[in-house]
């Protein structure tokens, strides 16, 4: 049996879910802290990869940006039909091996192009794990709880990231002090890719355990691929600004994520190890407390009633990330800590909104399409092109020194323009996964 096997059992649609399967969930949180680790440790390190294999700020967006986007875009469509059709479980094994994989390949990385191959494998298995663990868990629980189950997944996701920044950090130190014999000279960061490779490969093994949930809201059974896009396009009203408004929040996201590091370093002339346990915590803390008020702020919108009063909160946060886009450019540490803040607080929030509004809003056979397409415009959008931009703002500005500024400035483009998007979601938003009728055009 192979992941594209449909499995009669899951495949059916059965009553909605009473009781949420709280141990799946927390067993679903932890592979998305594992594969955040593999997906987010080279950045911390990214200085330190740079220097060794002589690699330029252009080169590194590249491996941050194209080579964690360019995969999740050309994969994401075939697998949504896998997420809406097949088995999920399984899927979910294949693509957590994947990002292991790359994680071990990037320890032994030889140049520009073997590391782009590398962190391309580590993105894709854990990107794409992400639409796969949303579309379980949303067969897991009741509607009306999905929101707090997507804060647990927040919480390991953005643990994750945080762990990355101070487990990174930790490792490096230590093997830069005391090298592992074995390893014959290999350098710190490698070492710190290829002890966190294997660490995540445990994972896979609770993975056997795991049983595919029946699957909910099913408005038609065994729907084919075209009729799925097309009724997704029939809810372009609602999607297209919800795709631009989240896409406005990942460009600002991904730069500040994969630049705070080379700002720290370079204009503020801080070492790693002085930062790094602070901007984990922020990235920790930012994660908790933005899945939290995410989670709990899309219920309360959805229990409103009122149409789009799922994505209030998306709006209001996307709002207070307009100003936090300035971190870079702040005169002190303090400030930078400050404004970072807020930047990873309104964007945990908003990116916890928006998957909550399509397992909500979205029918149980277009979800997995919905996230895939999700993660391609994100993807080739976002993830991709946000950190090359800023390479090229800094060109534009004078050099590599005016990496801050470039970054501030497309922090705020950004922010401006998802919350643009998210009010025009909001207004076109269903009611609900099963409404029917007329979508404004």
């Amino acid at each position: 049996m192979t992941v594209l096997e449909p499995a009669a059992s899951a495949a059916e649609s059965s009553p909605t879910v009473r009781s949420t399967a709280w141990g799946a969930v927390l067993l679903l949180a932890a592979i998305l802290f594992g594969g955040a680790v593999m997906r987010t440790v080279f950045g911390p390190l990214q200085e330190a990869a740079k220097h060794d294999m002589n690699l330029s700020d252009f080169s590194i967006s590249l491996v941050q940006g194209l080579a964690t986007g360019a995969p999740v875009a050309i994969a994401s469509i075939p697998l949504a039909w896998v997420i809406d059709h097949g088995r999920r479980v399984r899927l979910l094994t294949l693509l957590l091996l994947t990002c292991v994989v790359g994680t071990l390949w990037t320890a032994f990385a030889g140049g520009l192009v073997t590391l782009f191959i590398a962190r391309m494998l580590s993105a894709l298995g854990a990107t794409c794990a992400i639409a796969v663990i949303i579309s379980l868990v949303a067969d897991m629980c009741a509607p009306e709880r999905r929101g707090r189950a997507i804060v647990v997944l927040g919480l390991g996701t953005y643990a994750g990231a945080a762990a990355a920044f101070a487990l990174g950090a930790a490792l490096f130190a230590q093997l830069g002090a005391h090298p592992i014999p074995a390893l014959h000279g290999m350098s710190p960061w490698r070492e710190t890719h290829l002890l966190i490779g294997l660490a995540g490969a445990l994972l896979l093994f609770p993975l056997f355990l795991l049983k595919e949930p029946g699957r909910h809201e099913v408005e038609v059974k065994d729907a084919a691929f075209g009729p799925t896009m097309r009724a997704l396009l029939a809810k372009r009203a609602f999607l297209l600004p919800l795709f631009v408004g989240q896409i406005g929040v990942t460009m600002a996201d991904t730069a500040a994520g994969i630049w705070a590091t080379p700002v720290l370093i370079r204009s503020y002339h801080l070492q790693l190890s002085q930062f790094a346990g602070w901007v984990g915590g922020i990235i920790f803390i930012g994660g908790v407390l933005g899945s939290v008020l995410g989670g709990f702020g899309a219920d309360f919108g959805h229990k409103s009633g009122r149409r789009g009063g799922l994505l209030l909160t998306a709006v209001i946060s996307t709002a207070i990330g307009i100003p936090a886009a300035i971190f870079p450019i702040m005169p002190t540490v303090p400030g930078f800590a400050a404004m970072f803040f807020l930047l990873a607080l309104s964007g945990t929030i908003t990116s916890v909104v928006a998957t909550t509004a399509i397992a909500v809003l979205i029918p149980n056979e277009e979800r997995g399409a919905c996230l895939a397409a999700f993660g391609v415009i994100n993807s080739i959008i976002g993830a991709s092109l946000a950190p090359t931009i800023v390479t090229f703002g800094s060109w534009a500005m004078g050099g590599e020194k005016h990496l801050a500024a470039s970054l501030a400035v497309t922090g705020v483009v950004t922010a401006l323009i998802s919350m643009v998007g998210y009010i025009f979601a909001m207004r076109n938003a269903p009611l609900s996964a099963t409404e029917h009728g007329h979508f404004p055009v």
